[in-house]
C-alpha cells in the first residue's frame, strides 16, 4: 500500500494585504512556518509520497528566502517530494525551480508536456507536467493514456475540469477518463472538491492549506490518501490551517446586536478571521458595527462588522412628532415616497438612519 499527501495552491509569501501591517507580516511568517508543520506531519504519518501540484508561491520570481525556506522543509521530509509549477509559479529562467538548490527527494516537473518519473521501491510512475509561463491554454493532459504494465500510475497537474476560460491547462473529463491513472493530484481550485471518478481515475483539488481572504472561507488543509496493492484510492481530508476566514450573517430583528451576535458565534473564534453581517430591522436603523467591532475585537484575530439592518418601518410614525426629529423624519419621508426605485428609498433610509445618530447623539458606526 502507498500512503500519500496532496496539498496545492500555498501562495507563499501572499500580500495579506487587507489586514494591518503587523498581522499580514505575521501571517506570511506563519505560512513559510507551516511548510515545516508540514513535514512534521509527513514524518510522524508514515508517508511515502508527497504530491503538490502547484502555486507553491504567489509568484514566480517570490523572495529568495521563502525558496530557501520552503527548499528545507521538502528536504525534512522522509518522502518522496514531487512537484508541478502552476500559473503562479511558472518554470521559467529565474524561477526558483532554477535558481533555488533542491534536495534529492524532490523532483520538480519542469517540461511543458507529461512526463514519467518512476519510483521503482513503491513500483509507481509520476506522471507531471509544469506551466512554462502564466498561462497553459491546451490541456496538458491530451492524449495521453498510462501504461497497462501493471504499476500503480499517478497523475499531478494544476488544471481545472471543464472551466470556463482555456488559461488555466483546461482538462476534459474525457481525457481523465481515458488516461488510465490511478490518481489525478490537481491544483489550481481553491476550494475543496470531493473526489471525483472518471472512468477507473479518482481526481480530487485539496483546495488551499490557508485561506488568504473572505473568497476563500472555512477549514482548509489537504488531501492524505492511499493507493491499495490492487490500485484502489482512498482518500480522506486533513483540516491543517490556523486561521480561517468566515461569514456569519446574524438577523438582529427585535433583539440587542450583541446578545444575538454572541448567540450566533462557535465558541472557538480566537485564531479565526471574521466578517459579522447584522442584517434584519431595528428600531431606528443600524446596530452600532463600530461599537460592537470593539466589545468583540478580541475574541478573533481579526474582525469586520458590517451594518445591513433596514429601518423598521414603524419608525417613520415619529415623523408626526412636534419636534426637530420629527421635522427631520417628515422631509426625508416625504423625498422617500417619491423615490422611483428601491435603490433610491435605501439611501433615503441609511440618511434618516444616520441623521436620527446624529440628533440622540449616538456613534452608528
Amino acid at each position: 500500500m502507498i500512503r500519500f499527501l496532496h496539498a496545492a495552491d500555498f501562495h507563499l509569501d501572499s500580500a495579506f494585504g487587507a489586514l494591518p501591517a503587523r498581522q499580514a507580516a505575521e501571517r506570511r511568517r506563519e505560512s513559510r512556518e507551516q511548510l515545516f508543520r508540514l513535514a512534521d506531519y509527513v514524518n510522524g504519518h508514515d508517508i511515502d509520497l508527497v504530491l503538490l501540484a502547484g502555486d507553491l508561491f504567489d509568484s514566480a520570481s517570490p523572495f529568495r528566502e521563502t525558496g530557501e525556506q520552503l527548499s528545507a522543509a521538502l528536504g525534512r521530509m522522509e518522502a518522496r517530494v514531487f512537484i508541478a509549477p502552476g500559473n503562479h509559479d511558472w518554470h521559467g529562467p529565474g524561477s526558483p525551480w532554477e535558481t533555488v538548490a533542491w534536495p534529492e527527494n524532490v523532483h520538480v516537473f519542469r517540461e511543458n508536456a507529461l512526463t514519467g518519473a518512476e519510483v521503482p521501491e513503491l513500483d509507481l510512475v509520476i506522471h507531471g507536467a509544469a506551466f512554462t509561463g502564466p498561462e497553459q491554454p491546451e490541456s496538458l493532459l491530451a492524449g495521453f493514456a498510462a501504461p497497462a504494465d501493471g504499476r500503480c500510475h499517478i497523475g499531478l497537474l494544476h488544471g481545472e475540469l471543464d472551466g470556463t476560460e482555456e488559461r488555466y491547462d483546461p482538462l476534459r473529463r474525457e481525457e481523465v477518463t481515458a488516461s488510465g491513472l490511478n490518481y489525478l493530484a490537481l491544483g489550481h481550485v481553491h476550494k475543496r472538491t470531493e473526489p471525483l471518478m472518471l472512468g477507473r481515475t479518482v481526481c480530487a483539488w485539496p483546495g488551499c492549506p490557508e485561506g488568504r481572504g473572505f473568497d476563500e472561507l472555512g477549514e482548509k488543509g489537504f488531501y492524505q490518501g492511499t493507493v491499495s496493492d490492487d490500485g484502489q484510492v482512498s482518500l480522506t481530508f486533513v483540516p491543517f490551517a490556523r486561521h480561517r476566514y468566515e461569514i456569519l450573517e446574524v438577523d438582529v430583528t427585535g433583539k440587542d446586536p450583541r446578545t444575538a451576535v454572541e448567540a450566533a458565534l462557535p465558541p472557538d473564534t480566537a485564531g479565526d478571521l471574521y466578517r459579522i453581517l447584522l442584517t434584519g430591522e431595528t428600531a431606528e436603523g443600524g446596530a452600532g458595527a463600530a461599537g460592537l467591532r470593539e466589545a468583540l475585537a478580541d475574541r478573533f484575530y481579526a474582525l469586520e462588522v458590517r451594518d445591513r439592518t433596514r429601518m423598521a418601518e414603524d419608525l417613520w410614525h415619529r415623523a408626526e412628532e412636534d419636534s426637530l426629529r420629527g421635522l427631520f423624519l417628515r422631509e426625508l419621508l416625504a423625498r422617500r415616497e417619491a423615490a422611483e426605485d428601491e435603490a433610491a428609498r435605501a439611501e433615503i433610509d441609511l440618511a434618516a438612519r444616520f441623521g436620527l445618530a446624529a440628533l440622540d447623539h449616538r456613534d452608528l458606526g
